[in-house]
């Protein structure tokens, strides 16, 4: 959008160094600002001095233009806004960005995103309007990339779905007696935090809280994160006191089907704990498609699926996994539980459903990354 002809009086170099920059300081708002995306913008002078910077905290908290603008003053009249999603045209919260870039005196605006949300979309033609120059796309692949998760669940109308686990070479995450603390390093299990804490929700079965009794924070050195918590459990076995149903953060939900009795649906309501009822598959399992779109209901964007492998297995049997994490320990365990459950492909070309890369990563493990093909920009 915008006037292909139109060109900067910065050199292309520092127009790209600015919208990098732009996307760096938007990610120091992982985990934070769903159901907004995370947004980076800076403000640049000819010939690119960089006079404001910003970025979107959360919700009801300023937006990145408008944080960039309060710190460029009388400086950004002129000035080159590059912004890593276009700017809002909607007054929620906040006002419309494209308005206060105006309002600024900006004469140019760059941003590597369309916005598709119909709501706010619309500040790239309000801007031109004004008689701003607009230009989009640059940096194009590391905006879509910053905030894939939102705009899957903008498109999907359900969350991105993360599946994490940890495992050996053989791909097993517990031996024949059900040991699993620690197959990998402290590296990997740092890792492991750091999805957390920038996912809106944690999913996990029963089998899982009933064995390991797990908290499913985020522990960042001194910054513990408490996500929404979701335990899937059919028929409400998972002890109403487990560690995962503590209060704090953004609560913990029990997602259950009608199998689950009255009695045992009232004890955790009076610990805090939603229950949440679905409609049961065709095993008598809480319908996975159902809780999705029941999470999305409550502005879920991002949802991590942490196990165990039975879980796991069904979410990658529905076909409900758009990126993986795998944590791979240099041990053999042999026998013992399987990371993914379920029945698995029928037919090898279906296992080319993930494009796979390893990501450079401390102590001894691989780390795995997968993306759905379709999610691959």
């Amino acid at each position: 959008m915008g006037d292909a002809q139109t060109l900067s009086a910065l050199e292309p170099q520092k127009e790209v160094y600015a919208m990098q920059r732009a996307i760096h300081l938007a990610r120091r708002a992982a985990g934070a600002t769903s159901p907004n995306p995370m947004v980076g913008c800076v403000i640049m002078q000819t010939p690119g001095t960089i006079v404001g910077h910003g970025w979107h905290e959360g919700p009801g908290r300023d937006h990145a233009e408008v944080m960039a603008l309060k710190e460029a003053g009388e400086a950004a009249r002129g000035a080159t806004a590059f912004v890593t999603l276009e700017p809002c045209n909607h007054t929620g919260r906040t006002g419309p960005c494209a308005e206060a870039l105006i309002d600024a005196g900006v004469a140019e605006v760059v941003y590597a995103v369309a916005d598709p949300n119909e709501i706010a979309a619309g500040g790239a033609k309000r801007l031109q309007e004004a008689g701003v120059r607009v230009r989009s796309g640059l940096c194009a692949a590391e905006g879509r990339d910053l905030i894939r998760a939102w705009l899957h669940a903008i498109k999907a109308k359900e969350p991105f779905v993360i599946g994490k686990t940890a495992m050996s070479l053989d791909g097993r995450i517990a031996t024949s007696t059900g040991e699993s603390q620690w197959i990998t390093s402290p590296e990997s299990r740092r890792a492991g935090h750091w999805i957390r804490a920038e996912a809106d929700a944690i999913i996990v079965g029963a089998g899982t809280i009933i064995t390991d009794d797990p908290a499913l924070t985020a522990r960042l050195d001194d910054d513990v994160r408490r996500p929404l918590r979701v335990v899937l459990d059919s028929t409400a076995r998972t002890p109403p006191g487990a560690k995962v149903f503590e209060r704090g953060g953004a609560g913990a939900v029990l997602a259950t089907t009608n199998a689950a009795p009255f009695e045992r649906l009232c004890a955790f309501e009076r610990m805090g704990v939603e229950p949440l009822i679905l409609p049961a598959d065709e095993a008598g399992r809480p319908d996975l498609a159902s809780l999705l779109g029941a999470l999305h209901a409550r502005d879920v964007y991002s949802a991590m699926v942490e196990g165990g492998g039975a879980l796991l297995g069904a979410f990658f049997d529905a076909d409900l996994l758009d990126e993986l994490h795998l944590f791979v320990a240099p041990k053999l365990i042999g026998g013992g539980k399987p990371a993914f459950g379920g029945d698995g492909v029928g037919a090898l070309i279906d296992a080319a459903r993930f494009e796979f890369r390893q990501r450079d990563h401390d102590g001894p493990d691989q780390y795995w990354i997968g993306r759905r093909q379709s999610e691959v920009q």
